[in-house]
């Protein structure tokens, strides 16, 4: 870790911080805090990924959708009108619009080629932002004068590495600049969790192999065939087992190369402050 001790921790002229864990935990509300003070950049990978590297993607698919108005259609083809993605740190619909749901196409689902295709553009987006840190905490000192970052990672962090790999290039890189911080949800949480997405999707990537196992399952175990499939019935029932498989994964992040807090301790913070001592705690702790 860059911070070995907390003491480093406190009196670092840079303190530089990745928060990671499920979406809905509070790492956005977190960075807020941190931003708000106007001493810290807020780098978030889930506008990162959906404006530099899924936004044409997004946006293609919003035409897609018009083109089959023919009002909006010939508006679009004579340049009459423009349509753009409004994807925002707090408002990530674009993104998960775009990532879809697998199921009934009469519904608005996907077919499971075209969901897996989207999936792999969002793993390679997701390894790029991440990857994207090291220039953003540089950009945001020489340009803008912040001393210190902060990462608001996505959900799916867990999916696109190996926890337990020593040599694993995107979590060596994170980790030789950053303080990995696990922000880990209490066991009554997840229900908070579940109901949260339901009400508000957020973009969810799946490594294929759990997809591909969860998606066999549910269909055997309910009789279906893709196309008979509900997809907000199934991106929840996919979503509980989501939260199921990545707490492992998330806790060897945490071992290996970061440290832990819990959510409802992360949750009282009120300021800055508040944030920095929670965190020298976690350090001490390890």
């Amino acid at each position: 870790m860059i911070y070995e001790t907390s003491r480093q921790w406190r009196n670092a002229g840079n303190r530089r911080l990745l928060l990671f864990g499920m979406s809905g935990v509070g790492k956005t509300h977190i960075s807020a805090i941190l931003r708000s003070t106007g001493k810290w950049f807020h780098y978030s990978v889930d506008y990162r990924i959906g404006t530099r590297y899924m936004g044409e993607h997004i946006v293609d698919n919003f035409k897609r959708e018009a083109m089959r108005n023919p009002f909006l259609a010939d508006l679009l083809k004579s340049d009459s009108i423009y349509i753009a993605s409004n994807i925002t740190f707090g408002n990530l619909e674009p993104l998960s619009t775009y990532i879809g749901k697998l199921g009934d196409r009469k519904k608005g689902g996907l077919r499971l080629p075209e969901f897996c295709r989207r999936q792999d553009l969002h793993r390679s987006g997701e390894i790029a932002s991440l990857l994207d840190t090291g220039y953003f905490i540089q950009r945001a000192e020489a340009l803008y004068g912040y001393r210190h970052f902060v990462c608001d990672s996505g959900g799916s962090i867990c999916e696109i590495v190996d926890p337990e790999a020593e040599d694993d290039p995107v979590l060596r890189k994170l980790s030789s600049t950053l303080l990995l911080v696990w922000i880990k949800g209490a066991p009554g949480h997840s229900e908070q969790l579940i109901e949260r997405f339901n009400t508000n999707p957020k973009p969810m990537y799946y490594r294929p192999e759990f997809l591909h196992r969860c998606w066999q399952e549910y269909l055997h175990g309910n009789g279906l065939t893709g196309d008979k499939v509900d997809p907000d019935r199934f991106a929840q029932w996919l979503y509980e087992r989501a939260l199921e498989s990545r707490q492992p994964r998330y806790e060897a992040m945490a071992r290996n190369w970061g440290v832990s807090v819990d959510a409802e301790e992360i949750a009282s913070a009120q300021t800055a402050g508040d944030i920095i001592e929670i965190i020298a705690e976690a350090i001490d702790r390890r």
